[in-house]
């Protein structure tokens, strides 16, 4: 095993290199597009045996995916934001042609406005597809994530397409050192790519239930699905305990940092949990009970897990980098429902909402909002719902309207000096 330096992009990079990919359908978009670089830089150079096919759009390329793993071959491809979501309708269409390959997402925010900044916005919005969805955190589980997604989508108890996601610039062009499995366990880890009873034939149609007539065939493919994806929590322990047999890296389905007599807990997804541990662990020298939780598997949503995380807390701080418009945090409204009801369950659930569009997010921020969910438990009322925003940004912002507000003004006065003009001639 050897240990170098890799952005997130190039650790997704050799995931599909080391889980040897077959197909790669192609294209880029920002921030994902160095994944397809380097790429298509080892199959020129005779490194991959893989094809590389640029298609015209990203819903072509999810379409050009599904379809070839369906024939027998083993698929990987990447989009970001806005791809995602122009792919939206052929993630549905693939995940139900239980079609397994790994698709990974490199998170960037959604238009309008336009931005090239981080949040979830975009895989979440995604999370009700039928695509298994992990998150990562480090350039080491970006690649991880790929080999153990791989193994997972293809389970026979499963066979359903795998999303993993990362964060964009946060994460992907960042440099970490990373452990590179060698080639050959990585490849015993995986296994041959079998596509068992889901196969697309010219000289011999087998049906995959693409199109059914009435209610009670759909909600039985539906629950079918539903199925496959419980499936998959049953099976990430094994497939975890395989991998970390293999290559000593074990990863539970949530991931905990220092919570086993913490009062008050930070729960977030993806990246920022690197940051967020050295504010916990800065926190715990000051003698303060906290602690960190996050999920790695998204979908299927390891509900059972995060009880047994969060039994007995006092409180926790649930931070959101997505905005579910009109509901609020969308992990602070799955774990609400995960824990309604349970043993133990905490009875202080606070939500921020913050980090939206590569907006950055402070140690301090991160320190006062288990503050902030600490005090709620104190005083026994749930604190309402906070965006992270200040007032120096406020101000900030104002004085840019103001400046656009006086352009517009100024532009109409001259259309109106110029109307006049051509009145009086």
């Amino acid at each position: 095993m050897t240990r170098v330096l890799l952005t997130g992009n190039a650790a997704a990079a050799w995931g599909a290199r080391l889980a040897g990919v077959d197909y790669v359908p192609a294209f880029p978009i920002t921030p994902q597009t160095e994944i397809l670089e380097t790429l298509g830089a080892w199959i020129e150079g005779g490194e991959l045996r893989a094809r590389m096919v640029m298609l015209e759009s990203e819903h072509s390329m999810v379409t050009a995916a599904g379809a070839a793993a369906a024939t027998g071959v083993r698929v990987f491809t990447a989009t970001s934001s806005q791809g995602l979501l122009y792919a939206l309708e052929m993630l549905y269409t693939v995940a139900g042609w239980r079609a397994p390959f790994v698709l990974v997402n490199v998170s960037r925010g959604l238009a309008a406005p336009i931005t090239l900044g981080s949040d979830h916005g975009d895989v979440l919005a995604a999370r009700d597809c039928g695509f298994l969805q992990l998150h990562a955190a480090s350039a080491q589980e970006v690649l991880d994530f790929v080999l153990l997604g791989a193994r997972l989508g293809e389970d026979a108890r499963v066979r359903l397409p795998v999303l993993v996601n990362l964060d964009g610039f946060t994460l992907s062009f960042t440099r970490e050192p990373v452990a590179l499995p060698e080639a050959v366990e990585a490849a015993r880890f995986v296994g041959p790519f079998d596509p068992g009873t889901v196969r697309f034939r010219a000289s011999r149609p087998i049906s995959q239930a693409v199109a059914v007539l009435g209610g009670s065939p759909y909600s039985y493919f539906r629950y079918e699905m539903q199925r496959a994806a419980e499936a998959a929590l049953l099976a990430w322990p094994e497939v975890a305990g395989a991998f970390a047999n293999a290559f000593g890296r074990r990863y539970e389905a949530v991931a905990t940092h220092r919570c086993e007599d913490a009062e008050v807990v930070l729960c977030l997804l993806g990246a920022l949990a690197t940051q967020a541990e050295g504010v916990v662990d800065q926190l715990r020298a000051e003698g303060r009970r906290v602690g960190l939780v996050r999920p790695r598997l998204l979908r299927p949503f390891p509900a059972e897990a995060l009880r047994a995380a969060l039994a007995g807390k006092r409180a926790v701080a649930v931070l959101d980098q997505d905005l579910s418009l009109g509901l609020g945090g969308v992990l602070h409204g799955e774990l609400a429902a995960a824990l309604y009801g349970a043993a133990g369950a905490p009875p202080v659930l606070a939500s921020f909402v913050g980090g939206l569009g590569g907006r950055d997010v402070a140690g301090t921020e991160l320190a006062a909002m288990l503050e902030a969910a600490a005090r709620a438990a104190d005083a026994g009322v749930p604190p309402a719902p906070r965006l992270l925003y200040t007032e120096t940004e406020l101000r900030e912002l104002r004085k840019l309207q103001a400046i656009a507000l006086g352009e517009r003004h100024e532009l109409a006065r001259g259309e109106r000096s110029e109307l006049a003009r051509g009145e009086g001639a």
